[in-house]
């Protein structure tokens, strides 16, 4: 298969859905919901914290069980369905201006975006994983970067714009769902969930050095999504159009380098790309934190910060892919994506409670240190607690000559 096979109609198609997800997803928890439920509802950062954690917390505990109707069902109803969840979530934010109908509406609305991931990452092949995570994550990160700097664009004209922006976006991306093959699932296998789990389980105990990383690196990117914009407007005195030209210079500097790096990983080594991306993440997080930049040189790190993240996702999530067994990559992925989840669960909670306590700058170092931490943890990890043996492309190719010498 070709590896422009990954830019058929099909992929795009599924692309594009991927897109209006995380676009609306983005935009809800980065920007909408912070700023509306402060600004708007009169709630407090730490009901911020509470409800983005329950959006996960919903996300995760979803994930296991979409995985498993994947495996079997067709996708005729689940695609509606997940946009419909998220329509309705959206509308109890908008339309409530309760603390219940906040938290409810985000809950919903990590429950229909849950699926997608699951089945974009069914797509992945056996060969040159990192480099094809690349391509998802350039997507990803491409709507992440514009659902908040096209929401904060319509604050302007107040909040009922970015709500009818966002209720478009997920019309079109129901719409595009139609256009993918729903009508036989990817993989038809009849195990029950409890011997798919036990298999899984089975794995996860084999690759046990996994577990921290999986939980912490989560966590530290959770304790931003509460105060990512009361830090860049109070600590580093950036305007509205200047923290949307941040984010959008932050997903720049990952969409232009994540695939390139996700090639490198798969040739270099995924556990030299992991260590090099957390420790430059940490130091530009620290130089965030301990300073107060001009604006141009907070959108260059805003930029590098971007780069390291492109040296840390497709690498990690390759590494995700070796517990993956080929014949339930759905129920597999869902559950890795649960494990991963917890961490995304309780990282806004501290992440606002640190806020409201002490200072959002506390929250970005208290980030900070946990990225030096698993800098740490992935330097001294052997190569053989992370990846399997021939893990990389170079791996194999030394195997492959390796046998035609011995034939």
């Amino acid at each position: 298969m070709s590896r422009m096979s990954v830019y058929k109609f099909p992929t795009l198609t599924l692309f594009m859905v991927l897109f209006c997800t995380e676009f609306v997803r983005s935009a809800f928890l980065f920007s909408f919901l912070p700023n509306f439920a402060v600004n708007e509802s009169g709630q407090t950062v730490a009901l911020v914290g509470l409800a983005v954690s329950l959006h996960y917390a919903a996300d995760t505990l979803i994930k296991g069980v979409a995985g498993y109707f994947l495996d079997r069902f067709s996708l005729r109803w689940l695609l509606p369905t997940t946009f419909v969840l998220m329509l309705s979530g959206l509308a109890a934010v908008f339309f409530s201006s309760y603390a219940w109908g906040l938290v409810a509406g985000s809950v919903l609305l990590g429950i229909g975006a849950s699926p997608i991931w699951l089945i974009c990452l069914e797509k992945i092949r056996m060969t040159e994983r990192a480099a094809q995570m690349g391509a998802i994550y350039t997507v990803w990160l491409a709507s992440i970067g514009l659902g908040p700097v096209m929401v904060n664009l319509t604050f302007d004209a107040g909040f009922e714009p970015a709500f009818w922006l966002l209720v478009s976006l997920l019309a079109f991306g129901c719409i595009a769902s139609f256009a993918i093959d729903r009508t036989t699932p990817l993989y038809l296998q009849n195990v029950s969930f409890a011997e798919q789990a036990a298999g899984l389980r089975r794995r996860l105990v084999q690759l046990k050095w996994l577990l921290p990383g999986m939980i912490l690196q989560m966590t530290a990117a959770g304790l931003l999504l509460p105060i990512l914009p009361s830090f860049a407007v109070d600590h580093l005195g950036l305007s509205q159009p200047q923290y949307s030209l941040m984010l959008m210079l932050g997903g720049a500097g990952a969409i232009l380098f994540l695939v390139p790096m996700g090639r490198l990983a798969d040739r270099w080594g995924h556990k030299q790309m992991l260590v090099a991306g957390f420790v430059s993440l940490t130091v530009v997080m620290a130089l965030l934190a301990v300073s107060i930049p001009p604006p141009a040189l907070t959108m260059l790190f805003a930029f590098m910060l971007g780069l390291s993240y492109s040296a840390v996702l497709p690498a990690w999530n390759a590494v995700l892919s070796y517990l993956v067994p080929e014949e339930q990559k759905g129920t597999a992925w869902g559950v890795l994506s649960g494990i991963e989840g917890l961490g995304i669960m309780i990282g806004p909670v501290i992440g606002g409670w640190v806020a409201s306590q002490y200072t959002n700058t506390a929250a970005i170092s208290t980030s900070m240190a946990l990225m030096a931490v698993l800098a740490l943890f992935y330097l001294i990890l052997p190569q053989s607690k992370l990846v399997p043996a021939g893990g990389t492309l170079q791996r194999k190719r030394e195997n492959t000559h390796r046998s035609d010498r011995e034939s």
